[in-house]
Parts: structure tokens; sequence; C-alpha cells
């Protein structure tokens, strides 16, 4: 099954169960595909779709960010619910242990010369889809440091 197809299975149930919150964040995932698709001129593969779904978790953690930083705290947590009903659909992202040993690899295989952070980011970043860009560059720097 596609991952569309899985968000509208969810969506339907989401409709017995009249469930409000997540009906609104499922609708707004496949808008997100027809908006994508329409921008590409194409179908989406589910690698398309995921990132959809990767930057619309990314939006909603912006969000939650925004909200408390404001006082806001009642919308920082139906962000973080449409947040976590969005992430049930992205596979399984890897652990900062895994990220380390991707970015000392990448590291290894550039010469002296070459091991700036930005060298090193666009290495690392294509293995590491769906992984938080901070957490990478934190560990880049770190690992940068240490070498």
């Amino acid at each position: 099954m596609s991952v569309k197809d899985d968000i509208s299975t969810a969506l339907k149930e989401a409709m017995k169960a009249r469930n409000q919150v997540k009906l609104d964040t499922l609708r707004s995932a496949l808008s997100a595909f027809t908006y994508k698709r329409v921008e590409a001129g194409h179908d989406l593969s589910d690698e398309e779709m995921l990132d959809a779904i990767r930057k619309q978790v990314k939006q909603r953690n912006d969000s939650i960010t925004e909200y408390v930083k404001a006082g806001r705290q009642e919308l920082a947590d139906k962000e973080q619910v449409e947040r976590d009903i969005l992430a049930e659909f992205l596979p399984a992202t890897k652990t900062p242990e895994e990220v380390r040993s991707i970015v000392k690899t990448a590291i290894g295989s550039l010469a002296a010369d070459a091991r700036n952070q930005g060298a090193i980011m666009k290495i690392v970043m294509p293995q590491v889809k769906g992984v938080d860009g901070n957490l990478v560059r934190t560990i880049v720097a770190e690992e940068l440091a240490s070498a």
C-alpha cells in the first residue's frame, strides 16, 4: 500500500470514530499531496509523499516552539497531537548514534583540507533523510572538533 492509501484508510477510520483533530490533520496531508502533485506535474512517488509529510511535521515542530515561546500552551498541545498523527506515517528515523557513525565515515572519506561542515553535511544529509538537520549539524560540529 502506498502512503496515500494508508492515510486514506486512516481518514475513513477517523471519520467513523468522529475524531475531528485526526480528520483535519489527515485531510491537510492529502491536500499537501495534491499541491505537490500539481507543482511537480506528475503523480507523486511514495518518497515524495513522505517528503511532504516530513515538511508538515517540521512545520508543526516550528509552530510548537513559537507557541511555547508565546505562552500559548493549548495551541502547542494541539500542534503536538497533529505532529504525532503525521509522524505515524513516517518510517523510523536513525538514532543519534547511527547518525554519528555516518558522520564519522563521511569525515574519514574526505581529504583533510576538505573537512568543512558544509561538505560533510552534503554527504550525510541524503543518508539520514528525515532526521532533524540541527541534530546532524551539531554532531558534525562535535566530530570535526574532536578530529
